[in-house]
């Protein structure tokens, strides 16, 4: 059988670490912490600092719009651009949006504000409002975008930033609702093949505020998004050490079994979550689901 690979479907990964690095120069001589983590910093003060995160639901609108599921999709804004303002530790306090089209259409404009506000509510996160913009020359007849940034404030001695993690940690996950946000050229490209109709598909991103709030003094925290459990992993990894996964820890949920058949194991691990949506690395897990451990490179 042919496999698909996200490249192919028009995507490339090692594209985007690229356009990291190129940018790092330009982003860090503004002054700009944390670049190239799942948020940026700026000190507020002697003690503290806001913590931001920008991003969008992507790919997953086009099939969810199809499917009537774009409330599903303002959810997964909110608690991608939350979740990632959590990897430093912390406390999320406000969202704003942005929905661009080709023609505004109220009703999909009102579901994807929704499902975001819902989940704003749940994490007492303010949504403040944004922008929405009418671009006929920018997007084709039925093309819809929705981005948000989230932003957060931390003081600095609680700060989770990946500095103290340390050979021997253990590695914890938390579970996936399904794919979430990420993938979905590649996941659209196999849905020619073959179709796919259980919930894991198009569920909403988890909110992951409660299991963070819950840890004792985490090392390092990670939103496993684009790139998977490794590459994310690796984004709160000091040099000289690396995440050692067990893949067998867990059991993945339906929708990753039905990708399997079509996409080869490497490239599952490099595109997917594969049922574990967050990391947090540890001293001493207790209770939680350990799925690895921090080894020397």
């Amino acid at each position: 059988m042919d496999r698909r690979t996200y490249a192919a479907a028009g995507v490339s990964l090692a594209t985007a670490d690229s356009v990291v690095e190129r940018l790092r120069a330009a982003v860090e001589s503004t002054g700009a912490e944390g670049f190239g983590a799942f948020a940026g910093l700026y000190p507020l003060d002697e003690r503290r600092l806001l913590a931001a995160s920008t991003d969008g639901v992507g790919t997953k609108l086009v099939l969810a719009r199809e499917r009537g599921a774009l409330r599903s999709c303002g959810a997964d804004l909110a608690a991608h651009c939350i979740n990632d303002v959590l990897t430093t530790g912390a406390d999320p306090l406000f969202l704003l949006d942005y929905v661009a089209a080709n023609t505004i259409e109220l009703e999909e404009v009102a579901e994807l504000v929704e499902g975001a506000a819902e989940v704003c509510r749940a994490a007492g996160v303010a949504l403040l409002g944004g922008e929405t913009a009418e671009l006929p020359g920018i997007y084709r007849d039925s093309e819809l975008d929705f981005a948000g940034t989230c932003v957060g404030l931390v003081d600095r001695d609680r700060l989770v930033d990946g500095s103290e993690v340390m050979a021997g940690d253990v590695v914890v996950g938390f579970p996936s609702a399904g794919v979430h946000a990420n993938g979905f050229t590649l996941v659209r490209r196999i849905l020619e093949l073959e179709d796919y109709a259980g919930d894991d598909l198009l569920a909403p991103t988890r909110l992951y505020l409660d299991d963070v709030r819950a840890l004792q003094e985490p090392h390092g925290l990670a939103h496993i998004t684009g790139g998977g459990i490794e590459a994310n992993l690796a984004r709160v990894v000091p040099e000289g050490l690396r995440a050692e996964i067990d893949w067998d820890a867990w059991e993945r949920p339906p929708v990753f079994h039905w990708l399997a058949r079509h996409v080869e194991e490497d490239e599952l691990r490099r595109v997917f979550n594969l049922g574990i949506g967050y990391c947090a690395v540890l001293r001493e897990p207790a209770g939680q689901l350990v799925i690895g451990r921090i080894v020397r490179a």
